[in-house]
């Protein structure tokens, strides 16, 4: 491997959060908030392993930097690239709450992979980024948002998802880019308790009823529908999911009266944030704010605290800036 080509430091990126799923877009839609995480590479490090000069917000419960989503993104940008990797410092401040299902870990491997990709002096074709994005996440419904802004539908460009991304990222996504009405508002609401993935994943069923089947696709193309009119009949009609929601909403105390209370205030569609423990609501920008409050007073019943914020789409790409010296 050779060392990497130096780039002016310090650099930055800022990556949105993001919610996905939206109700039946299970694993495949993800849509950008205007919670950031924001990332600047200071220098090189001391030694020979990555350093965090500062962790705000968020961040403050990141793990090590030697076990972090970012540092081993940007190491597999490095290596893709055949550069050795090379240790640097950081600083972190992030507003995505973690596994709340507002895409925290999918903005942290857009963010590693965005800067190591810059500090190689690489430019690799969205394609790639985007494969490379689901390949280190897991699944590309966030990533990809994060990584492009907007509203994004990831689709496999084969059936057999091992072989639409290699070991090296080079798979074969495609990505859809649609439309937002923007008389759409959002609401989102969280509980202090998170919802870790991996415990989401693990309440889903290996199979599911023919019926209910069947009735995803027709839902989803009833929210692509909304999303572009902004039609409330077309978002409540797409807000229902068969494959995933039902099975989780049971692991968040208070979630269901919640996405309840969310409808009684004027939400067109409720449900949950990715996985959870977040919950995610569409209705009128006037609306928006009784709605959020809505939802994180149920939470708060059952879980003792919780969180409510009114955010907007993303609707750029993630950048590599020069930061301010």
């Amino acid at each position: 491997m050779t060392e990497a080509s130096p780039r002016p430091s310090p650099i930055s990126v800022r990556v949105p959060a993001s919610t996905s799923n939206l109700g039946p877009g299970f694993d495949f839609l993800g849509l950008a908030l205007n919670l950031t995480l924001e990332v600047t590479v200071l220098g090189p490090a001391q030694g020979a392993q990555h350093e965090f000069a500062a962790l705000g917000g968020a961040a403050a419960d990141w793990p090590s930097a030697s076990d972090n989503r970012v540092t081993r993104a940007l190491d597999f940008a490095l290596r893709s690239g055949n550069h050795a990797p090379r240790s640097v410092r950081m600083s972190v401040q992030s507003e995505i709450p973690i596994g709340r299902g507002f895409g925290s870990s999918g903005a942290a491997t857009i963010a590693g992979l965005l800067l190591g990709h810059a500090l190689a002096g690489n430019d690799p074709p969205i394609e790639s980024l985007v494969s490379q994005g689901a390949f280190l996440e897991g699944h590309p419904d966030n990533s990809t948002a994060s990584l492009l802004g907007g509203c994004t539908l990831a689709i496999p460009g084969c059936s057999d998802d091992r072989a639409v991304t290699t070991e090296l990222g080079q798979g074969n996504w495609r990505v859809v880019r649609q439309a937002i009405h923007p008389s759409i508002g959002i609401a989102i609401a969280w509980p202090e308790q998170p919802l870790p993935t991996e415990q989401g994943r693990r309440a889903l069923p290996e199979q599911v009823s023919f019926a209910d089947a069947v009735e995803n696709p027709r839902r989803a193309a009833a929210l692509l529908e909304g999303l572009r009119t902004g039609d409330p009949e077309w978002l409540a009609l797409g807000g229902e999911d068969r494959l995933h929601v039902p099975f989780r909403l049971p692991l968040i105390p208070g979630a269901s009266r919640a996405l309840d209370a969310a409808r009684a205030a004027g939400a067109w569609l409720a449900t949950i944030s990715g996985s959870g423990s977040g919950l995610i609501a569409l209705a009128s920008k006037a609306d928006c704010s009784a709605v959020a409050d809505a939802m994180a007073a149920e939470l708060e019943r059952e879980q003792g605290q919780a969180t409510s914020r009114v955010v907007t789409p993303v609707l750029t790409p993630a950048q590599v800036e020069l930061a301010p010296e």
